[in-house]
């Protein structure tokens, strides 16, 4: 494992990516909670960004990497690379603040290059080191590659953005460049993820082993699909046409949360209540609610055209938030959440991605208090969602502060209790 210049063990590393990744969601919540409060324009309009560019890269560029490495073992993990992803985060972060703050979109679109450039790097090294035929032949990796795909197209997107907003009458950049295609389209590389996480962790495990690996090849020429036809009947104004994508990725979304429920019970009652496939159920529930939102969006539609101005009825802005909080705070953030509690212990306990590719990472890694005190995060971050959601329907600010004030303490308990859970885990060993 080469580190070249920085001396970390992957138990390490996966953690400050934990740690890193908590301050980013923490501080993107506490914004818009802020925000709210104030009614600062400044506060809301950088909040999205600071969870897209931090937490969203850096959950393709380090979680993500760790889950195709599992799976093929030629894909090495250089520690030493992925802590300059973190410090390359943490630069991006300032210059997209300074950006928005300022006023000063060619900052923007330099934020935009400069993460497209660090995601070239694990793209050019994926296909340099497995064929096209390789990952197409493990379902879960072809979700794992179209993710880091679609984030390059995200920042790719988000450096067209800032040249649009500093050159707004050249017409050198397409009409569909917008703040909420790209806030859109660097949710679908977060979503892809969590759904390769879920075949592979979960239903992969299932006695018709055979059958869910078919459905879920399936299932994911469907959403990539779906996703891009939807995009295009948005682009087109084609209202029929967005109703009909959205309600056939409601039905899938329908399929794959009753068959998680059902997966879950089985395995609570033959193993044990594990707190991550509580978060990843809860996620999916978050999707359901996420594309109902966004149908009644297609329905209030109000014909305006595409741009940065979401076109839907004033009167109606609330079910627009409520669909991207359910999405954010709701089904990624849950999603990745029940990810980690799998993910870190396993790499923690053996300093490698051993258990993750021939082991079994559901096993029983963390203590049964560690376990109920994840139980009780997940009661208190569904009850601040939901208080968020309401929120926006009464138009309380008041409400939209408090529970984003909860919901960050919820997403800060993650680093807390894994922490202690670790803490633990080196006492015993000692």
């Amino acid at each position: 494992m080469s580190t070249k210049g920085f001396d970390i063990e992957l138990g390490s590393m996966s953690r400050i990516y934990m740690s890193v990744s908590v301050f980013i969601v923490v501080l993107s919540v506490l914004l818009g909670a802020f925000g709210a409060l104030t009614g600062s324009h400044t506060l809301h309009t950088l909040h999205p960004y600071i969870f897209f560019v931090g937490f969203g890269n850096l959950a393709i560029l380090i979680l993500n990497r760790y889950l195709i490495a599992a799976v093929y073992s030629e894909l090495k993990i250089d520690t030493g690379r992925q802590m300059r992803y973190i410090y390359g985060i943490l630069l991006s972060l300032f210059m997209i603040s300074v950006s928005v703050i300022s006023d000063l979109p060619l900052l923007k679109a330099l934020t935009g290059l400069f993460l497209m450039v660090m995601v070239v790097f694990p793209v050019r090294d994926i296909f340099s080191t497995l064929s096209v035929a390789r990952i197409w032949k493990q379902v879960s990796v072809r979700y794992y590659i179209f993710d880091v795909l679609f984030l390059l197209n995200a920042n790719l997107g988000l450096f067209a953005l800032g040249l649009k907003e500093a050159f707004p009458d050249s017409g050198l950049i397409p009409f569909f460049v917008t703040q909420s295609a790209y806030f859109l389209g660097s949710s679908f590389p977060l979503s892809i993820s969590v759904m390769g996480f879920l075949y592979t962790y979960a239903w992969k495990r299932s006695p018709k082993k055979e059958l869910i690996t078919r459905l879920f090849s399936i299932w994911s020429y469907i959403f990539v699909g779906g996703v891009l036809v939807f995009l295009i009947a948005i682009l087109a104004g084609h209202y029929l046409g967005m109703m009909l994508v959205s309600h056939a990725l409601l039905f899938g979304v329908m399929i794959m949360l009753g068959g998680f429920a059902v997966y879950l019970n089985r395995f609570f009652q033959k193993n044990f209540h594990h707190p991550a496939l509580a978060f990843l159920l809860t996620g999916l529930a978050m999707l359901f609610a996420t594309s109902a939102y966004g149908i009644l969006n297609i329905y209030f539609y109000d014909q305006l055209p595409f741009g940065s101005v979401p076109p839907i009825r004033a009167n109606k802005m609330w079910i627009y938030h409520s669909h991207t909080h359910a999405a954010l705070m709701g089904w990624i953030t849950f999603s990745f959440i029940g990810m980690i509690y799998v993910v870190l212990p396993a790499i923690v306990r053996t300093g490698t991605l051993e258990m993750l590719r021939t082991g079994d990472p559901l096993v029983k890694l963390l203590d049964e208090d560690i376990m109920k005190k994840a139980f009780r995060q997940l009661t208190v971050m569904v009850f601040s969602s939901i208080v968020v959601l309401l929120a926006f329907y009464f138009d309380n600010s008041v409400m939209l502060f408090s529970g984003g004030i909860v919901y960050a303490a919820g997403v800060y308990f993650l680093r807390i209790n894994l922490k202690h859970a670790f803490n633990k885990d080196n006492r015993r060993r000692a």
